[in-house]
């Protein structure tokens, strides 16, 4: 399962990430680091990033979601993503997220992590 969402068609390298953001693989890797991006781990070296994570609101929202969450591992933010939450009435705090509405998001996050 993890290979698959590893290969979908929204994910993208480290440097095709930094590309996009107008900086550097190292730059990105600090980022994926410090929670403010989301990378997931491969058997080989490096990261699979989700593309959408980058455009706004989300790129906006993902420093406070990780920390709400309690964590940057990738794979547990995206699951959070991107599993549907009856808090959200069946949607996706993805969805909620690109919605407008941020904060739900947020909160649902921080109740995760308790």
């Amino acid at each position: 399962m993890r290979q698959q969402r590893l290969d979908a068609g929204d994910m993208v390298s480290t440097d095709e990430a930094a590309q996009m953001t107008g900086t550097t693989r190292v730059t990105m890797n600090a980022w994926i680091d410090s929670g403010r991006a989301i990378g997931l781990t491969r058997i080989k070296r490096g990261f699979r990033l989700p593309k959408w994570q980058f455009d706004a609101p989300m790129w906006d929202t993902l420093p406070r979601l990780t920390k709400a969450l309690g964590t940057n591992e990738g794979w547990a933010v995206l699951t959070f993503l991107e599993t549907p939450h009856p808090g959200l009435d069946g949607a996706t705090p993805r969805q909620a997220i690109e919605r407008g509405m941020q904060d739900r998001a947020v909160t649902l996050a921080g109740a995760e992590s308790s």
